[in-house]
């Protein structure tokens, strides 16, 4: 059975950092797709930052510069970085496995405050 649980996310200042990370259980880590999402009150699902086995990386221009996404094959954990943030970045944070099919964290908030 997949399962993935987040965990880092809290209330911080515009300008500060966090690290968010993604644990999963029951995957072939290692050759899935990792990424990262989020979603504010009143608007759909977007993608932040996602990794695929290889290791290359695509993100989100609105956090480009800002966030890095990353992952630790042997803990199958992948974090998400975030510095400068900003209110906007406010949401809902969620973490997807796609391998054949594509698996969801029960998402972590975020709320940056001005």
């Amino acid at each position: 059975q997949v399962q993935l649980v987040e965990s880092g996310g809290g209330l911080v200042q515009a300008g500060g950092s966090l690290r968010l990370s993604c644990a999963a259980s029951g995957v072939i880590f290692s050759t899935g797709v990792m990424g990262w999402y989020r979603q504010a009150p009143g608007k759909q699902r977007e993608l932040v930052a996602i990794m695929i086995s290889g290791g290359d990386t695509n993100y989100a221009d609105s956090v480009k510069g800002r966030f890095t996404i990353s992952r630790d094959n042997a803990k199958k954990t992948v974090y998400l970085q975030m510095n400068s943030l900003k209110p906007e970045d406010t949401a809902v944070y969620y973490c997807k496995y796609s391998r054949y099919a594509d698996y969801w964290g029960q998402g972590t908030q975020v709320t940056v405050s001005s």
